[in-house]
């Protein structure tokens, strides 16, 4: 039978928990409730709080006696993580709450399997949801009203999402479509589209099936946390245009931690600069003042392009080269002296070698480098990485 995981503060939400449970059963899956509250409860936990606090590092008496809310809730969802990583059964995560018991929820879920059902009902679904959904597949349901007991609003709303964590949960097919070819994760935008495509289907040829993220902010970070998730053989980071966003301040940064995933964890890679001769905003309008008048290109009514300055790239260089001579597994750096995007090829309006040539030697000797001469869009470029990373991940695995 199908198991929901219900991960919840049954201090303040052990009536709402209660009843889910019991709908969560009636609906003809299993349940398995754990307490993240720090204060005494009513309801019967199946993991304790204080099994809880222990995964988490302390005691539930010392969260207690140190009356600090904000370390509780750290606690509690590193110790709800812990415990769900050591679940034997567990088809799919339901929990509901405000900002606190969500941001233990966001935790409890962040590291769990992409494809395994995390459903959280949150008060703080209408707002900006990145801190609780970040790069995993995390679904929000908006509560409506306050989770405040179970009334004729909220039982409409709880009992949704109890009916869709029990539908998830008995779809849920861990062993996945029976493809088992290893996984690639690719990095592409759309002035880099021609480069990904025909890497791709050079790795298609050699036997791998291959996810491609966006390079928005958000898909750098699902690119990041699939890597964490250990499910990919190799990663072939062509766009890493999301680090021009975060040092100048673009609005498709993926955080500092962009490109670190797979150099932490000994994946293979193997990475270009591509479009990092571009700084994103939106609509032209909305370009900060202090940028009016360096080189923009409209995109399209709602993305104005920057280019990135000598100074910018050279700084983007050093940044590249640092994260990858960190990296403990195979790493290689293609570099394409015709250009980053399909932008910056000659009589293109980024096209700018000066800026191109100050961010490759700033990444000149950090790692193995391949300098192609040719536009980063040339299908001889993508096919080039393809088979690096290929060769790369043959090699790890004799």
């Amino acid at each position: 039978m199908a198991t929901v995981v219900l991960v919840g503060t049954l201090d303040t939400k052990g009536a709402e928990y209660a009843w889910l449970r019991d709908r969560v059963r009636e609906l003809g899956c299993d349940t398995v409730l754990v307490d993240t509250g720090a204060g005494p409860s009513d309801v019967a936990a199946d993991v304790t709080a204080e099994e809880v606090a222990r995964a988490g590092g302390t005691t539930l008496d010392a969260l207690r006696d140190a009356r600090d809310r904000g370390a509780a809730v750290t606690v509690m969802g590193e110790g709800a993580a812990a415990v769900l990583a050591g679940l034997d059964q567990m088809d799919a995560v339901l929990a509901v709450g405000g900002s606190g018991g969500s941001s233990i929820a966001a935790r409890a879920v962040r590291d769990l399997p992409i494809g395994l059902p995390k459903l959280i009902v949150s008060t703080m679904a209408s707002g900006d949801v990145t801190p609780y959904v970040g790069g995993k597949d995390v679904t929000l349901m908006y509560s409506v009203v306050d989770i405040a007991g179970v009334n004729r609003v909220s039982r409409l709303i709880l009992g949704n999402a109890a009916a869709a964590a029990a539908g998830m949960a008995k779809a849920y097919a861990p062993s996945g479509s029976g493809d088992d070819r290893p996984l690639i994760g690719a990095s592409m935008f759309g002035v880099t589209t021609p480069a990904v495509d025909a890497a791709r289907e050079r790795l298609d040829e050699l036997g791998y099936e291959v996810l491609v993220f966006h390079a928005t902010g958000a898909g750098g970070r699902a690119l990041e946390g699939l890597v964490e998730s250990g499910l990919l053989a190799g990663v072939l980071d062509l766009t890493t245009t999301e680090l021009a966003d975060d040092l100048v301040g673009g609005v498709l940064s993926a955080g500092p931690d962009r490109l670190t995933a797979a150099g932490k964890h000994g994946v293979p890679q193997v990475v270009a600069p591509g479009a990092l001769d571009m700084v994103n905003f939106g609509p032209r309008e909305t370009v900060p003042e202090r940028f009016q008048e360096r080189n923009l290109y409209v995109h399209n009514p709602t993305v104005t392009l920057m280019r990135t300055t000598p100074e910018e790239m050279a700084e983007l260089g050093r940044r590249v080269a640092s994260k990858l001579a960190a990296a403990t597994g195979p790493t290689a750096l293609f570099l394409p002296l015709g250009g980053v995007s399909a932008l910056d090829a000659s009589g293109m309006p980024f096209h700018d070698p000066e800026a191109d040539a100050a961010c490759f030697a700033a990444m000149d000797g950090a790692v193995e480098t391949e300098r192609l001469d040719m536009n980063i869009n040339d299908p001889a470029f993508g096919c080039a990485m393809a088979d690096r990373l290929h060769q790369m991940i043959t090699e790890e695995a004799q």
